[in-house]
């Protein structure tokens, strides 16, 4: 038994090893985003600037297409230029992506509606079960079901004992 602990330790820092290079990719959410659905926001206030065909949304803000839940303070809304959909939303202020049992946690997020990619920078945490993993960057492919961590990725790999 006292050699397996030095075997545990050696494998955590193989394993390890590409987690700590400048990106990582990983499996996000339980199902494919269907980038098509409605997209259903809440907010304490809501600010619409017809010129530049935005909205400011403040106050407990929280946007929910299909499965996918996404919280902030503000949440700025760009409309597409016939202004009849929803073309992107930039969040900022303790921003929280949650799909199916995975969450993440970042300063600001944006999200192309189109496209399905969601950039969640400054401070990112993902949590998926008993594991955590931090990054300067996750980018989401929401229709892929995927997120790739960037920039000084780091987590912690815990052996069987």
């Amino acid at each position: 038994m006292r050699l397996r602990f030095p075997i545990v330790i050696a494998l955590s820092v193989l394993l390890a090893a590409p987690v700590f290079s400048q990106g990582a990719s990983i499996a996000f959410g339980n199902i494919r985003q269907d980038s098509a659905a409605p997209v259903e926001i809440s907010a304490d206030n809501m600010a619409i600037n017809q010129k530049t065909g935005t909205a400011t949304l403040t106050g407990n803000v929280l946007i929910g297409q299909g499965a996918m839940r996404l919280s902030a303070a503000s949440v700025n809304v760009v409309y597409s230029q016939d202004r009849e959909q929803i073309a992107s939303l930039q969040a900022s202020g303790d921003v929280t992506l949650v799909s199916g049992e995975d969450a993440a946690e970042a300063q600001n997020a944006e999200y192309d509606i189109n496209s399905g990619l969601i950039v969640l920078t400054g401070d990112v945490l993902l949590v998926q079960g008993p594991t955590a993993i931090t990054a300067d960057s996750m980018r989401v492919d929401t229709q892929a079901g995927t997120a790739r961590m960037e920039g000084r990725v780091k987590t912690v790999l815990n052996g069987d004992n």
